[in-house]
């Protein structure tokens, strides 16, 4: 070998050390650390007709296209969370009748030849079961795939959005936590 070929060849075991070494000792801080790298904001408490639910989704491969549970892929819509967005009767609906209920065409859902034609063929009581499923994959408020925002209100964004927006866009449109506000004074008892 000649010289310059020594020094690179030295030079990428070097690199190749460093990574394996880098590696690890992140492996081995994640399995010491108490503490999950990111807040896991997704929960399950799933009932005994969830529970089926996702043995039914597990079995017949939905976890192909979609992720859920963080098991899966993200090839199709990520359902972690979606309970928090939608009830049991859409997912039971959309489940049932992919097209109509979601008001366009679907990519995979639907009719044959989609891959996921089978289904709204499924008997009503698997359907039932994946739709409980679907329900029961809820979000925190304030995560990503929660349609809640959280509690609190962040002084940066709220001055952010006070410069940015239009006015146009104040008028049309309203921030879902005043709507939860005005919703629990029409709620509250009056004396």
């Amino acid at each position: 070998m000649k010289k310059g070929e020594k020094i690179l060849f030295g030079v990428f075991g070097l690199f190749l050390l460093a990574t394996t070494i880098g590696f690890i000792m992140l492996e081995h801080i994640r399995h010491v650390q108490k503490t999950p790298m990111y807040a896991i904001t997704d929960h399950y408490d799933f009932s005994k007709e969830g529970l089926r639910g996702s043995t039914i989704f597990e079995k017949r491969g939905c976890t192909n296209c979609h992720r859920a549970m963080r098991e899966g892929t993200n090839m199709g819509v990520v359902l972690d969370g979606l309970g928090s967005k939608y009830s049991y009767d859409y997912f039971y609906n959309f489940l049932k009748s992919p097209e109509d209920t979601y008001g366009a065409k679907t990519i995979d859902h639907g009719p044959p030849p989609k891959m996921a034609a089978y289904v709204s063929a499924l008997p009503d009581s698997d359907l039932r079961a994946l739709a409980r499923f679907l329900s029961e994959l809820r979000a925190d408020p304030g995560a990503a795939d929660s349609p809640i925002p959280p509690e609190e209100k962040s002084t940066f964004l709220e001055s952010v959005l006070q410069r940015l927006a239009p006015d146009s866009w104040k008028e049309n449109f309203k921030d879902i936590r005043d709507r939860e506000s005005d919703k629990n004074e029409q709620h509250a008892p009056t004396n």
